[in-house]
Formats: structure tokens, sequence, C-alpha cells
């Protein structure tokens, strides 16, 4: 039987945007109180635990990822009370709680900021990225905001910039002081004494800078640009050598390490943005001692054929070592996989089959909110943009507003978020509405369905779930696997696509495995998949 202290090690997590989950008080927003509310819901499920986005206090420029206060609960989603019920509903239903950790930069409102641009001589005047203008008072170096412009901003008081990878109101720590990196540490101890079972960490690799602050390089032309942003932002035109993924991190996820060893059962998962993704991923979780596990962008971006993901894999595996990945499809920062990867395939068929293949990798998953229901990305209005990104490269980029509309309850007005009558913060687009819980919790035909039936399906497996994974030759259009633990041994095979493919099995098997809702043909040793099915076969 599996340790339960490593319950994360092929645990699934479904992730809840707070702001969009539901909304208890009838503000328009949702809030800890809704969560609670349809925690059962989440159970019912499947899942092992729930990550929620940041709910810290914070003045909501950058929703939540701009915190003023590390340790307290922003009015807007409730009290540390509600945090408190909410913890202890989850844990009666089973489900494990991770919370997001946003320690890279604070709001210019948190009181650390406040104190450190006051003058140069002050207690906390070196707990940000500081550094003076060029002779003709530019900024120090050419780093840029993944938000648009430079990423240094000139504050009067101090006649200095300060650095800031995203908004000019969210400044960067400065890592390389050892105040702050306790400070941090003890604020994440605060949340592990009152419970939760770990930290999704945001921007991971963003913790230090190069303290001569070099100029970063340009991608030499003809080479592909990696990181998670669109190609219309110029941040993607550099290489991003000196601002992020700096060698001093490996010893702070360390320190991290140590601090999470310390309550047992607790886990850690980062997000890297990065130029080589999964080598990061791999730096980042090998040898035990820093990062759980981590997840990259190479699965939330547009590539989605076998042949793409086959390569995914390959890479990973080549790199890896021990590292452990978490993948996901989707999450609050990209278009909803059921469009990106499916605009032009079967709206019901293809995203559970996307989910079937999720499900069946080496590693442990992220499954976003609305995921199960195969919602397609809604389209937002200019004039109901929230999103501060899709402000500045409307419209070649729009933000990352459409993925974080309100969650489709039932098939009513504003997809039952929020009371009658009351307008939530972003629209309920109409072609979710027939999409909602309460239209699929019943039909067996659903993605809904399908999620339940899968997530029960991988439960009864264990090589599913914490299994070693060997690739097979199925042919170009189908992705095969055999995932391996112990005494059981199983050929997961995937027609991602929307014609009928057939292959020769590359070995014996015994059987074809039932429960997963899924259908294929054997024709001897052929393997005949239709449109957008799955097999798996016992070895």
């Amino acid at each position: 039987m599996q340790d339960n202290t490593l319950w994360w090690r092929g645990g699934v997590i479904y992730q809840i945007y707070p702001r969009s989950f539901m909304d208890a008080n009838g503000d328009g927003i949702g809030d800890l109180a809704g969560i609670t509310a349809k925690l059962d819901y989440v159970a019912s499920l499947g899942v092992d635990g729930i990550w929620l986005s940041p709910f810290f206090t914070s003045p909501m420029l950058d929703f939540g990822y701009d915190v003023s206060d590390y340790r307290d609960v922003d009015p807007m989603f409730g009290t540390l009370d509600d945090f408190k019920a909410l913890l202890a509903r989850a844990h009666a239903l089973g489900l494990k709680v991770m919370i997001d950790q946003v320690i890279s930069h604070s709001s210019d409102q948190h009181p650390w900021f406040q104190e450190s641009r006051a003058d140069r001589h002050n207690a906390k005047a070196d707990w940000y990225v500081w550094a003076d203008p060029k002779p003709d008072g530019t900024p120090p170096n050419n780093w840029l905001s993944i938000f648009g412009g430079p990423a240094w901003t000139f504050d009067s008081r101090r006649r200095q910039y300060y650095l800031h990878n995203f908004l000019t109101s969210q400044p960067d720590l400065n890592f390389h002081n050892p105040q702050v990196r306790k400070a941090q540490l003890d604020n994440m101890r605060f949340w592990l004494a009152l419970g939760v079972d770990g930290f999704r960490l945001d921007t991971v690799n963003f913790y230090f800078h190069d303290a001569e602050l070099r100029d970063n390089p340009p991608v030499p032309a003809g080479e592909a640009k990696t990181l998670g942003a669109p190609d219309t932002n110029p941040y993607t035109w550099q290489r991003h050598v000196y601002d992020l993924s700096r060698p001093e991190n490996l010893d702070f996820l360390r320190d991290l390490r140590a601090l999470m060893d310390a309550f047992p059962g607790t886990t850690t998962v980062g997000e890297i943005g990065d130029d080589n993704p999964l080598e990061r991923m791999a730096e980042y979780t090998e040898g035990g001692d820093k990062l759980h596990m981590a997840y990259t962008f190479d699965l939330l971006n547009a590539p989605h054929s076998a042949a793409y993901i086959r390569e995914v894999i390959e890479r990973f595996q080549r790199l890896a070592g021990d590292a452990w990945p978490c993948w996901a499809l989707s999450n609050h920062d990209v278009v909803r996989s059921a469009t990106r990867w499916g605009a032009d395939e079967d709206p019901l068929a293809y995203p559970k089959v996307a989910l079937a293949m999720l499900f069946s990798l080496r590693g442990s998953v992220c499954l976003y909110q609305g995921e199960e229901l195969g919602l397609p990305e809604a389209e937002v209005p200019f004039e109901r943009i929230q999103d501060p990104y899709g402000k500045v490269l409307w419209p070649e980029f729009k933000g990352r507003d459409g993925c974080r509309t309100p969650m489709p309850w039932e098939n009513a007005e504003h997809g039952g978020f929020s009371a009658a009558g009351v307008e939530p913060w972003l629209p309920v687009e109409a072609r979710q509405l027939p999409l909602a819980v309460a239209e699929q919790q019943d039909d067996p035909a659903s993605v809904l369905s399908a999620t339940r039936r899968l997530l029960t399906f991988r439960t009864a497996h264990p090589a599913l779930v914490d299994g070693d994974l060997a690739l097979v030759d199925v042919g170009n259009d189908l992705l095969g696997f055999v995932r391996e633990q112990d005494n059981e041994r199983i050929l997961c095979v995937f027609n991602l696509s929307g014609e009928p493919q057939a292959a020769q099995l590359p070995m014996a098997i015994q059987a074809p495995l039932a429960g997963h809702g899924f259908a294929a043909e054997l024709d001897g040793e052929t393997l005949r998949l239709p449109p957008y099915q799955a097999a798996w076969f016992a070895l």
C-alpha cells in the first residue's frame, strides 16, 4: 500500500480559482464559503486534493498574485475562520488542501515595500531589488516585464529603479538577502501550522536575479521562443539567462524542502516558465532535496499531436533522472484545452480522450476547474476584460479572462454561480450553460461522467498512479506506452485524432481492461481505434 505521506506522488489535484468557483454571499465574486459548499462535488470526482489560487489580502491588481499580507484572507473571499472551516471540511472528505504561494514578489502595498521605498537606509532598504539608473537616466539593463515594457520602474523617493517581472505594482523581493528568505519561509510555516497539505509555488524559478544585473541576450534568429508567453510579447524575444533560473535558487529550494520535511505528508509543486522548461523541471525536483514536483508549459501550449506528446515524454525521460513531474492541460493562465487543443475536434469526444491520456501519464496531475465538464474558452468582450495582461496586448492577445469565467453549476442565468440577478465579475458565456454540472451530472455520456470513470479506473490500477513508463511504437498517429509497477503491466494507446487509426500491437497482451468507457477493436494482432478512443491492455 502506498505511504499516505506520499499521497501527492501520482495524485490528482483539482485547481480552484476562488473568484470564479462559487459565490456564497451574493456579491458576484467567488469566496471561501462558496468553495466549502461545493467540496462534496469536488470529492465526488475522485481527486486526491485541491489547489486554491491566491485568496490572501491584496489590492487585486493581478487578482491576488499581488499579496499585501501573506498571513490573512482578503475580505473579498472571507476570513481566516472561513479558511479554517474550508480546511476542516476538505479533510473530513479526504481531500488534501494546497494553497498558492507568491513569494518572488509582493504588492507595492505590502508594508515591507512601503518601508523599503522610503529611503536607502531603512531596515528593509535591501528587501527589494533596487538599482541606480544608467548615467543617461535609463533603466539598469534590458530586462523586460512579462506584462509588457521594461522590468524596471523609477521611484523618486530613492532616485532608483526597482525590479518587477510583472506589473509595476508587483515589486520583486531580493532573495539575495537572507532576511527575505527567512521571512518567506516563516510565512509558509504559518500556513503549514494551520494544517495545509502543501503549496503551489508561483514562478518558482524567478526568486533570484543576477546580482551583476547583466543584460539578457536576444533569441538568435531562427531559434524557437520557448517561454510560456505569446510571441506577440517582446518578452519572448530574449533568452532569459540573467533574470530567472539562477543557480542560487537551488539552495533556497533545499531550505524550503527542509521546512516541508518538518511537516510530514506535505508537498510542493512549482510553476516553471523557462527557456528550457523540462531541463529546469528535472533540476528542481531531482534528488529528493528540493521540490517534490513541478510543471512546465509543455502541455499548456498549442501543439498536441501524438507525435508532439511523444516527443515531450521522450525529452523528459531523457533529462529527468528521478525527477517527478506534475502534468496539466489547462490552468488559470492559458486558453482552455478544449479550445486550445480541441477547437477543430469533436467537442464532446475530444475532451474525454485528452483526459484519458492525461490521467495515464507518469506523474501527478492538476485538473483545472471546469475541465471535467469539457468547457471551451469563453469569449469575453473587450469592455468586460479584467486581466491587465490582456488590456496591454489586446487584440492579438486577449488575456486570461476567457479561462477564468465563473463555473457553470446550472443551465440558468449566470450559471447558478451567484444569486439570481447578481452580475458576476466576469460574464458566463451562453454556450457554456448546456455544459453545466447539473446538465452533466446524471448523463453517462457526459465529460463529467467520463472524468469520474477515468479517475476510478486510474485508482484501481496502481501502475497508472505510480508506475514506470516506457514508450512503445504504435505508429505516428497514435500515442502508446506501457505503465508498470510490481506485477502490473498495462499497455495504454490513445487516438487523439478525428480519424480511425490502426496499429500492430507491439507486444503480446493478456486481456483488454474494462471500466474506462472507451471502445477499441482487436483484429488478431491489429488494434483498431475509432476517432477519439483509447485502449488499455493487461500484459
